[in-house]
């Protein structure tokens, strides 16, 4: 992998990662298209590398809300931080779950099947179109939706399925404000990606052998900077009901993936 690709998949971690189209879909789309042949290992530390760029981003951009949860954690109460933070951790024992019962099985998904991929973008495509179409309340998210909300985020562990589309739409359907379903998506996911990480370093499944770090950094500036504007887009998206075009690009590229299987 050379610099350009570098840019070309950490512009398309960036942007995919927050807009609902599947980041994992496109980075295994654009590992086939740039014709990648780094090693299982190799791959996957770069995949992780753009993860943690766009979670910093997140970070960034939810700045504010995240110094108020810690504040208000540190108040040792029942105050509407620690139910933010019980629920945080609620809908990311789903994930965890599957993550460690099924690691291997979910790691066999991400080999180069752009089929499958684009069949998932198409379901993607059905969940974004649903959501566009529900109406707008001030619900806030539950401690049950949640867990529901966080079934979803485990199923979006398949490429394909767009995560912050899958829990934004589940949110959304189980009738809560769109401004905050999109907030609680994309602080959910946080803790998640770190502990994915640090999973992966302490397990040794991340080799760091001939890498070069140049194009890892490189790759990882490209996804913050796209992760930054991203973010910042997908919340004002979310507020004027947009998600139908994602639904219609979804369809289209889910199509194209299929079609173009045959060939690759």
């Amino acid at each position: 992998m050379d610099y350009l690709d570098a840019i070309i998949l950490g512009v398309v971690q960036g942007f995919t990662e927050f807009l609902p189209v599947s980041s994992s879909g496109h980075l295994e789309i654009g590992k086939v298209i740039l014709g990648d042949t780094s090693l299982p290992e190799e791959s996957l530390l770069f995949t992780v590398i753009l993860h943690f760029a766009t979670a910093l981003s997140t970070i960034v951009v939810f700045r504010k809300d995240i110094i108020e949860i810690i504040s208000g954690l540190l108040k040792f109460n029942w105050n509407e931080e620690t139910q933010f933070s019980v629920k945080i951790i609620l809908s990311m024992l789903p994930a965890v779950i599957i993550g460690l019962l099924f690691e291997e099985e979910l790691e066999s998904f991400f080999g180069g099947s752009i089929a499958f991929v684009g069949a998932m973008l198409i379901i993607t495509a059905v969940l974004l179109w649903l959501a566009d179409r529900s109406k707008n309340t001030g619900k806030p998210v539950t401690l049950k939706d949640s867990i529901i909300i966080g079934v979803a985020q485990a199923i979006a562990m398949l490429p394909g399925i767009s995560r912050s589309g899958a829990t934004i739409s589940t949110s959304v359907l189980l009738g809560n404000d769109k401004a905050k379903a999109a907030r609680f998506s994309f602080l959910m996911v946080v803790p998640l990606i770190f502990g994915k990480i640090a999973k992966d370093l302490l397990g040794g499944q991340i080799s760091t052998h001939n890498t070069d770090f140049g194009v890892l950094s490189v790759g990882f500036i490209a996804a913050f900077i796209c992760g930054l504007i991203a973010c910042t887009w997908m919340i004002s998206l979310v507020k004027k009901s947009k998600l139908r075009y994602f639904s219609i690009y979804c369809v289209i590229v889910g199509i194209v993936a299929i079609v173009a299987s045959f060939y690759i």
